[in-house]
């Protein structure tokens, strides 16, 4: 065994990932503390040198001066360019390109998941670190900012737009709705509740927050505020259709109120019976309510009558949410599946497509992309947001958070919100330009 330097030879070719760091105090130590000599380009065993093909983020302090309402908030609803889903489930696979340095070949960049350290301010491998050192991957939208505010460590649980206005809602279990300026990114008001917030949503000029045991309800036009009550326990879950607001509540039962023009009030109208667990999200499509509950159930509720005509079992646990595409149904769950349901020739709904994910899904929300094409986005319980092109379902790209996202927002002019479990709201923009002309230009 030979000596280098005075100091014994290692006993191995590897180099010590401590040494690069500038911290190894082993002497002797048993890894190399020098480069590995660089490889001829005629002995690289086919790995070419490649950048990776992650996006950064935009370094915007605020929302830039969007016209947020320059048009209707765009949805996935009812569009007849579509394609029913008979073609889904085809795979999209993002390859993890090999970094070179001076002397030697970096470790590949490993593309699912994001560096802790990073996430902590702690990391020392820099560029040269395997983990990813930014919040998403994708070349189809990027972070425009993110909104400091909320408590940490306390869910936002709800994000909403008031018709005619210039400003974002969100509310928190940490008690409070936030009022942020669309056009500074500045946090306008703050509204203590003295309850969590379990939801929020908009209609109209209105904005409605679930809290336990009632209903707020502001009207951002006229500046006046409403309490309902009658809920039991926090309310989950809001949807609203025509002059109709629906209340899913932890009891399991859905409120009903009925809007009353000539008084610019709400009156109780019904409450719907037969969830046996929390009603935990609600949506409005084909003139039916749709709701999903802890019990795993989904019920569909005729409005005209306010009758359950049926009852959806194919789920083995909770019904996190439930999201209205053209003509179809999707509904997501703990049980790590997203089902896609159609009406069948006898009127019955019947599950036509599942997509399985690793982990248990938890909100699912929809937009149209740059070119129009419609996008699912749906949050999983690892912490990250996928988004998949419809019908094939397709990955479009991916995000990550501290803590699991609970509440998900489209905008208008391509724009959508994530609120997670550590109370980070960001903000997040489609590129104008679509995925295969940016794969054009890298090329």
């Amino acid at each position: 065994m030979g000596f280098v330097n005075g100091n014994r030879m290692p006993t191995t070719d590897k180099v010590c990932i401590h040494w690069r760091a500038g911290r190894c105090t082993r002497n002797p130590c048993q890894y190399r503390h020098s480069e590995l000599p660089q490889q001829s380009s005629n002995n690289n065993n086919g790995m070419g040198s490649r950048r990776s093909p992650v996006t950064q983020p935009s370094d915007h302090g605020n929302f830039s001066g969007e016209n947020f309402f320059s048009r209707r908030k765009p949805n996935i609803y009812n569009r007849a360019d579509t394609q029913p889903p008979s073609n889904c489930g085809k795979d999209h696979g993002q390859g993890a390109g090999a970094v070179r340095g001076p002397g030697f070949r970096a470790p590949l960049k490993t593309q699912n998941k994001i560096c802790t350290y990073w996430v902590a301010d702690k990391c020392s491998y820099g560029e040269s670190c395997r983990f990813l050192h930014q919040w998403f991957v994708s070349d189809s939208f990027t972070m425009l900012t993110q909104l400091a505010g909320h408590e940490k460590k306390k869910v936002i649980s709800g994000i909403a737009f008031p018709e005619g206005s210039d400003k974002l809602y969100t509310g928190s279990k940490d008690g409070t709705v936030r009022v942020w300026d669309c056009r500074s990114g500045q946090c306008a008001a703050v509204l203590d509740l003295g309850s969590e917030v379990g939801c929020v949503i908009n209609e109209g000029p209105w904005v409605f927050v679930g809290i336990k045991n009632c209903v707020k309800a502001w009207n951002t036009q006229a500046n006046n505020e409403l309490t309902l009550n009658g809920p039991s326990g926090l309310v989950n879950a809001l949807a609203v259709h025509n002059d109709m607001l629906f209340a899913g509540t932890q009891d399991g039962s859905i409120l009903v109120w009925k809007f009353v023009a000539a008084s610019n009030c709400f009156e109780p109208a019904a409450a719907l019976q037969g969830h046996r667990g929390s009603v935990v999200t609600l949506i409005v499509g084909a003139n039916r309510l749709y709701s999903g509950s802890m019990d795993n159930t989904i019920r569909v509720w005729e409005l005209e009558t306010l009758q359950c005509i049926y009852t959806l079992t194919d789920h083995t646990s909770v019904v996190m949410s439930v999201l209205c595409w053209d003509q179809y149904l999707l509904s997501c769950s703990l049980d790590k599946t997203i089902k896609v349901w159609a009406l069948t020739m006898s009127g019955n709904l019947e599950v036509v497509h599942t997509h399985k994910e690793e982990h248990g899904l938890l909100a699912l929300s929809g937009m149209p992309d740059a070119q129009g094409k419609p996008v699912l986005i749906c949050s999983c319980n690892d912490n990250t947001v996928r988004l998949y092109d419809l019908p094939t379902f397709t990955e479009r790209g991916k995000i990550y958070a501290k803590e699991e996202t609970r509440a998900i927002q489209t905008g208008p002019g391509g724009l959508f919100f994530t609120g997670d479990g550590n109370g980070d709201l960001k903000v997040w923009k489609w590129s104008e330009q679509s995925p295969e002309a940016a794969s054009t230009m890298q090329q």
